[in-house]
Order: structure tokens, then C-alpha cells, then sequence
């Protein structure tokens, strides 16, 4: 292998350790394909290790992650046997506000026409009942495969920062004031990381979503979104109210390339969105900060009922994996697996959650016999 990469595991509490074992190995195939091989760290920080310990990410942990690794890869976390998800809280958030990493990459593709709830694109177009098959997802597709497009989530500061006065608790004068913080350096370079990645994959238009006409801390994105696009001419730049940009995203989803947003509507609207290509069971997600180990967590959570059932969907974590690989210099490996996650569906795998019958292990298996 010309190279190795270091990446720490935490496959965490309910189907994370089902979709992290069936990743892996399809992980680890895809990079040989680059002649690049993956040295796992396999860390127990979950729901076992805190009820056992007390521990959710130790500061020895924390400083390995930070200083030791080339990326994070996360399976889930949140068990009902921590009722307040205290641990899951402690180790995602933790990691998001201390290594800073300040942009949240949720890709919004369809990779098979009958995964959406919508009607296709080409009906709406056409008044037509016709679905084209989604093409290769190495290219990006205009109708028939109409939705195609990623959400720039700032990730570290507006309403989770958890800020804010309490008074009169469990009275019925009980008043709960959360605070709501923005600043120009953290939504400047949310907006910038949207531009500059629009830039570089070829798209030309980026939307920003808020609420400045009912919330007066949201001009400050109104300003900068302006005053940074002018530096991007080749790109248009549009500007949606976020419940106009809802309501958009289910009647028009294909003329959306590039969003960027608040970490609240971002956190919604990024739902929204997988619910739009075959639900969370596809959604892959990223956490990064250029220059410093990125977390990536496939976004359907631990899921309790379903765990050790075996029917979980590995393919999120399979397209989380290809988010990792493009962060850190293997697009190939990126692309191969991808395309694997395309192939597998195509050919009629599915999940539970997308309405088929297939296991964990064995959709596992299609993606990685489409890796060979």
C-alpha cells in the first residue's frame, strides 16, 4: 500500500455496531482500489462504556482524536438506557465544538427513481407519468435524475449552543429563554465553505436560507452572504426564507444545487431532504474543519428497536465512508464506492426501511461484490 490511513471507530450503541461491521470491510476494499489501506482504531465510547465507567470522552481520548488521527468514523450513538443521552451528547457534540468543525456536508442525491416519495421530475415537467432510470452518480444529472444537491450546515454555534436564562421552573409561570448566536467570523466562513465548494465541483448557484424577516440576528447572514458571493461572480447567489425554501424543496427539489444555513435549519432541512431520496437508511453526513480530522456518521441514529434484528441499512454508513475517502485525497476510492451504493440499489436491494426484505449482512454483501 503506498498509503495508510489512521482512522478511529466508535460504533457506539443500538445499530451503529451493526452498520459499522458491515461497512468496514466494504471501507476497506474500496481504498486497495487507491493502493491505500485503513489502520481501524475501535474505540468502546458508547452507552456500555459510560453506564460501565462513567466516561463519555475522556480528555486523553479527546487529544488522541485530535492530534493522532486522519479521521473519526462514527456508527451512532443514543441509548434508552441513558434516558437523558448524556454520553451520546458529550462525545458527538463534544467532538463537533472542540475540534471546531464547523461545517456539516449533508449530500441530498437520488440514486433510484422509485426511492422518492415525489413524483419524478420529468411527470412534473411534462405532465408525463414517465420515470427515467437514475443515471451513474458520477455525473450529475439534470431530469432524470433531478435531485442532486448538498446543505452547507453550520455546525458549532446558533440555537445548540444551549444559551439562555430559565425562571420559574415547574411553575405555571415557568419561562425558558433560549439564546440564539451568530457571528460574523463563524457564518462568513460557513458561507465561504459553500462557495468554494460549489466552485470546485462545477455547480453555479448557491441558496441561502433564513429568517431575517421575523428575526433581526438573521441580517447579519443576509449581509454576508452578499458581501462574500460578489466574490464568486461566476456562481449566482439566491436568498429563500427557510419555511419558503421547505415548501420548495418538495415541489422543485431538482433546481437546488448548493445550500447553506443556520445549524438549526440546517438540521431540518437536511431531514427533510433525505426524506426526499429513500429516507435516513441513504443519508451520509460529514463533520469537518479543513486541516484537522473530520467525524463522519451515517445520520439515521441508533435506531433501539431495530438493533441486533439485523436489518438495519449499512448503505448510509457505506456512502458516509465515501465522504471520509473524499476528505482525505482518495476520490477514486470515493467514487468506486458510491458507485458500489448505486449499483446495489439498482440491482433491487433493499432494506426495511426501503420497503424490501434484504439483511444488513446481505446488502453488505452486493455493495462489496460491486466493488471487485
Amino acid at each position: 500500500m503506498s498509503r495508510t490511513l489512521r482512522v478511529a471507530s466508535i460504533a457506539g450503541d443500538g445499530i451503529g455496531p451493526e452498520v459499522v461491521a458491515a461497512a468496514l470491510p466494504i471501507l476497506d476494499r474500496a481504498a486497495a482500489l487507491e493502493d491505500a489501506g485503513i489502520a481501524w482504531e475501535h474505540l468502546p465510547l458508547g452507552a456500555d462504556h459510560y453506564l460501565a465507567t462513567g466516561e463519555t470522552l475522556p480528555q486523553a481520548t479527546f487529544e488522541h482524536l485530535r492530534d493522532d488521527v486522519d479521521a473519526i468514523f462514527v456508527g451512532a450513538l443514543g441509548d434508552p438506557r441513558v434516558p437523558g443521552n448524556e454520553h451520546a451528547r458529550e462525545i458527538l457534540l463534544g467532538l463537533r465544538f472542540r475540534l471546531d468543525l464547523y461545517v456539516n456536508f449533508r449530500p441530498v442525491k437520488l440514486y433510484h427513481p422509485d426511492l422518492t416519495p415525489l413524483k419524478p421530475a420529468a411527470a412534473r415537467q411534462r405532465g408525463s407519468a414517465a420515470v427515467g432510470a437514475v443515471a451513474d452518480p458520477s455525473t450529475r444529472q439534470s431530469l432524470d435524475s433531478p435531485i442532486d444537491f448538498v446543505i452547507f450546515r453550520e455546525n458549532t454555534e446558533g440555537s445548540y449552543l444551549a444559551r439562555g436564562t430559565a425562571m420559574g421552573e415547574g411553575t405555571a409561570d415557568e419561562e425558558q429563554i433560549s439564546h440564539e448566536v451568530h457571528t460574523a467570523l463563524k457564518a462568513g466562513r460557513i458561507i465561504r465553505a459553500a462557495f468554494d465548494w460549489a466552485r470546485a465541483h462545477g455547480r453555479t448557484l448557491v441558496t441561502m436560507a433564513d429568517k431575517s424577516n421575523a428575526i433581526p440576528a438573521h441580517r447579519l447572514w443576509q449581509r454576508l452572504f452578499r458581501e462574500i458571493g460578489d466574490e464568486y461572480p461566476t456562481i449566482e447567489c439566491e436568498h429563500r426564507y427557510v419555511d419558503a425554501i421547505a415548501m420548495e424543496f418538495v415541489r422543485t427539489p431538482e433546481r437546488f444545487q448548493v445550500v447553506v444555513t443556520n445549524n438549526l435549519y440546517g438540521d431540518i432541512l437536511s431531514d427533510l431532504g433525505a426524506g426526499l431520496v429513500g429516507g435516513l437508511g441513504l443519508a451520509a453526513s460529514a463533520n469537518l474543519h479543513p486541516g484537522r480530522p473530520g467525524l463522519f456518521e451515517p445520520v439515521h441514529g441508533s435506531a433501539p428497536p431495530l438493533a441486533g434484528k439485523g436489518v438495519a441499512n449499512p448503505m448510509a454508513a457505506c456512502l458516509t465512508g465515501a465522504l471520509l475517502f473524499e476528505q482525505v485525497g482518495l476520490p477514486r476510492a470515493a467514487a468506486a464506492l458510491e458507485h458500489a451504493v448505486w449499483s446495489a440499489l439498482a440491482d433491487g436491494v433493499r432494506t426495511a426501511d426501503l420497503g424490501g426484505t434484504a439483511s444488513t449482512a446481505s446488502a453488505a454483501q452486493v455493495v462489496l461484490a460491486h466493488l471487485a
